[in-house]
């Protein structure tokens, strides 16, 4: 079985110099093929306008290739061309390729290859021609993976009306085989896809390699994310059809987390492992994907603890496993200091930033909700600041550093939250003084604020700098720069309300004037998206806010799950009707949902309908090819929380003489 690793180029380039520096020792793990997934980070010969500012050269990436052929690895370029293409429809004379297409037939900005487009073996040729010096290995591969656009081009939409979709995708992947084999390699590509099209499988032609991911801990089976986590196995019918089966586990975080979750890592590395040894697959490919937010040293040593599955079984925990990762990674140190390292990697699992729950303060600093627990967001922040000072390897350092900082960032904006609803209670009821010693502590807040701001942009340029150019700027670094804006405006309105405290009743950019609270149940994860949407004065509705539900944990990787969350958006008007809606695939549950300002708690006008809580949406399907589109409703419940009156109007919603209905107390 073929021991392999990625190195994911395309979302975050490193320097040559460290990538060079690491390939002797990936050897010494045992590791003998290197995937590079490229897209735009590297020049394209034949295609001028493709590669991005930092890409690297044809002759670096030529240069890396050697060096790993040198040392006994052979390199498989990974060359998406259906989904996961806009690195080329990104450029103007290539956006006809595109398969998404306005209603007066031209092409869409984003989107993905057209199979059926006249130029697209054309262009596919030329990458082709581009990369067969890189691929020492004898393979390309094409991606083909998570392509949910298919069928949308008029040329496709026709072909599948004759011949269907399986047809259609097993078609195009006969034709880039044809084109690969004509250059003496042979083709890969990612099995999710064959896995919502199985139909496509005996139509695929021998001999050619199909990747198996799957990236939560398992038992037996891989499980289909977009089946509601249903279980499915592929090598019976790949088997008979003469193709290729490889397992492929991950070695990171997902999108915007700074540090792996080690001991999910090593689970999903264990599961594959056993896997591939009882199928007998042909490989067993450690992938690494968006490792832009963290160190990749951080990922490295997940990939050097994977080694101990075939030098080192008797290493069968999570505990063990990490151990001989950092051991390897950094040889010289004692054996006491790296069993301390793995202890402290480990405890960080319990404190994970992991989810777009926790990811979306990124975006906006508006959107918490008063409900939820402050109490371990001060946890966090306590536990990584008892690790920061801690001696840990510099990489595993910055990143604790930089997790500290998120850590602080809930706290602060939390905390800023509830003292803006403090703030209006004090002056519903007129105390003037009080008002004043408020304003003034949650302004020291902010000069205390902006000093751990500044500790984390010191950590996230440590964790940037180590591996990657010095003059480049990172995806954490443009977060921070979102943050300082943010925490300005903040300060900003404190001081204007200083002024003239009546402005506390306006939107902050901490919370919105009004603030819908609800809780999302995802009791059948799938792929869902909770949204909020507002009906303006013509009937249309306007949406407010949205949130992915995907939590990326073992925990919520489960057919059944009992994740509750607290979710919650700026309000202007109170007495405009609010629709809460699901969109994607399967169902989720709302319930006790609130509008506030902080003095004034309102819950739903009752209707007959009224429950405790919704289910909407639909049961996520079992089979077929998902059509997935993120602008439709799937499942709506709207909710009143005042009578409806005419703008010019509306006055202060704390001297309307509604009487709220109360909330209940202790935890929902």
């Amino acid at each position: 079985m073929i021991r392999a690793f990625q190195w994911d180029l395309a979302r975050q380039v490193e320097r040559l110099d460290w990538l060079l520096a690491q390939l002797p020792r990936y050897a010494e793990w045992g590791y003998r093929e290197l995937y590079l997934h490229l897209e735009d980070a590297v020049d394209y010969p034949s295609l001028p306008g493709v590669a991005r500012a930092d890409a690297y050269s044809h002759r670096d990436v030529g240069r890396l290739v050697d060096a790993a052929q040198g040392v006994g690895i052979g390199v498989v370029p990974i060359v998406n061309l259906l989904g996961h293409t806009q690195y080329l429809i990104k450029v103007p004379e290539l956006r006809d390729l595109n398969e998404l297409r306005h209603p007066d037939g031209s092409p869409q900005e984003r989107g993905q290859l057209c199979p059926l487009h006249p130029r697209t073996l054309e262009i596919a040729n030329r990458l082709f021609d581009d990369v067969a010096p890189f691929c020492t290995a004898g393979k390309i591969h094409v991606g083909l993976d998570e392509s949910f656009q298919l069928g949308r081009h008029p040329r496709s939409r026709a072909e599948i009306a004759e011949i269907g979709l399986a047809a259609h995708f097993a078609g195009y992947a006969t034709r880039l085989h044809a084109s690969v084999s004509a250059r003496g390699l042979k083709l890969g590509m990612w099995a999710d896809m064959l896995a919502l099209l199985p139909e496509a499988i005996p139509l695929l032609p021998r001999g050619i390699s199909a990747y198996d991911w799957y990236y939560y801990p398992f038992r037996a089976l891989p499980r289909m994310e977009l089946y509601n986590f249903r279980e499915y196995d592929l090598v019976p019918t790949l088997r008979a059809q003469g193709i290729d089966y490889w397992g492929c586990p991950m070695n990171g975080a997902f999108r915007f987390e700074p540090l792996p979750i080690f001991g999910e890592r090593m689970q999903n590395l264990r599961a594959w492992w056993r896997r591939c040894q009882q199928v007998e697959a042909a490989g067993f490919l450690v992938t690494s994907w968006e490792a832009y937010r963290l160190a990749i040293e951080t990922t490295t040593v997940v990939d050097a603890a994977a080694a101990s599955l075939w030098t080192n079984p008797e290493a069968d925990d999570a505990q063990l496993m990490l151990a001989k990762g950092f051991a390897r990674l950094e040889p010289l140190a004692p054996s006491r200091t790296v069993a301390q390292w793995t202890r402290h990697a480990l405890a960080c699992d319990r404190y994970p930033f992991s989810g777009y729950a926790r990811w979306e303060i990124g975006d906006r600093w508006d959107g918490t909700s008063t409900r939820e627990s402050f109490a371990r967001f001060a946890a966090e922040a306590r536990f990584f600041g008892r690790l920061a000072p801690r001696e840990l390897p510099p990489a595993f350092a910055a990143s604790v550093a930089f997790r500290r900082y998120l850590a602080e960032r809930d706290v602060f904006v939390r905390s800023a939250a509830r003292g803006v609803w403090k703030l209006r209670r004090l002056l519903t009821k007129g105390e003037r003084t009080p008002v004043r010693a408020l304003l003034s502590s949650l302004r020291t807040q902010c000069t205390d604020f902006a000093k751990r701001l500044r500790v984390g942009q010191a950590a996230a340029d440590a964790m940037w700098r180590r591996t990657r150019e010095a003059n480049g700027r990172g995806q954490n670094a443009r977060i921070l720069e979102s943050d300082l804006s943010r925490l300005l405006a903040w300060r900003r309105w404190l001081v204007a309300c200083g002024r003239k405290p009546s402005l506390a009743h306006s939107a902050a950019p901490v919370c919105g004037r009004w603030q819908l609270q609800l809780m999302v149940h995802s009791f059948a994860p799938a792929l869902q998206k909770i949204v909020v949407e507002q009906q303006a004065p013509d009937g249309a509705w306007r949406e407010l806010g949205g949130r992915f539900t995907i939590e990326f944990r073992a925990e919520a990787a489960r057919p059944r799950t009992r994740i509750r969350r607290e979710f919650a958006v700026p309000v202007e008007d109170p007495h405009a009707a609010l629709r809460v809606a699901v969109r994607g695939l399967g169902q989720v549950g709302i319930s006790h949902l609130e509008l506030t300002d902080g003095v004034v708690h309102l819950r739903p006008l009752p209707t007959p309908d009224s429950k405790p809580k919704e289910i909407l949406g639909q049961p996520a399907p079992k089979r077929g090819f998902p059509m997935i589109d993120w602008s439709a409703n799937t499942g709506a419940v709207v909710a009143q929380f005042l009578p409806q009156v005419n703008p010019s109007e509306w006055v202060r919603p704390t001297r309307i003489r509604h009487e709220p209905v109360r909330r209940k107390r202790g935890r929902s």
